[in-house]
């Protein structure tokens, strides 16, 4: 199977997995609604947010959401567009998937923020459901992201000596994410760690070849 086949069955296999996984909490719980996995440190918690990765937001009200889901369409674009690039050149299979991870993570969330508001009905004090009669909770590129991992692995009190924060309730970690969130996390960690001398590599024969020029003149 060629690296292009392999990709695209990857890139379709997480989508699918993340979209399954989101469209399952939409239609089984309500917003606000939790249930245990294990134990106290990791829950499933049904969340909505009209922002980026663990919830963070751009701005407000519907210009700043419609910005962030322009600009993710444009960067989704560009990530695929060097994804084939990187294909062509015959870069290596752990920088291409690390992209296709960031890839799909962006996909999974776009999605979300095109589509849901017009697929679904609002998931307050009800479950929701899947293209009802009466139409979305929103329109075209306003949906919300939903979001469900959560992990508060630790939880307790700051000292009272802490500036600022003495005798507050402390959880960590505290965002709220999703699938999309992690396979863009990941792929961005495997850049990090593990395929930093690519880009390293990628810059030297540049800077080698300006050097000979200089040499020949």
């Amino acid at each position: 199977m060629s690296v292009r086949n392999k990709l695209a069955l990857f890139i379709i296999a997480l989508l699918v997995l993340d979209q399954a996984v989101k469209m399952w909490i939409k239609t089984h719980m309500m917003l606000g609604e939790e249930f245990s996995v294990f134990g106290n440190w990791f829950k499933i918690l049904f969340v909505e947010n009209n922002g980026m990765a663990f919830g963070m937001e751009l701005g407000d009200g519907r210009w700043g959401k419609t910005v962030l889901s322009l600009f993710r369409i444009a960067a989704v674009g560009a990530i695929g567009w060097y994804i084939l690039k990187l294909v062509r050149e015959k870069a290596p299979l752990g920088v291409v998937f690390s992209f296709a991870l960031i890839f799909c993570g962006a996909i999974g969330n776009i999605f979300d923020s095109l589509f849901y508001g017009l697929i679904f009905d609002d998931s307050h004090y009800q479950v929701a459901s899947l293209f009802p009669d009466g139409g979305g909770y929103s329109s075209f590129l306003h949906g919300r992201v939903v979001d469900m991992l959560y992990f508060p692995l630790v939880q307790g009190t700051f000292p009272s000596w802490v500036p600022g924060w003495g005798g507050q309730e402390f959880i960590f970690f505290r965002p709220v994410f999703n699938l999309a969130d992690s396979y863009i996390t990941i792929g961005v960690l495997m850049l990090l760690l593990f395929h930093r001398n690519f880009f390293k590599d990628k810059k030297e024969p540049s800077a080698q070849d300006g050097t000979s020029a200089r040499n020949e003149e």
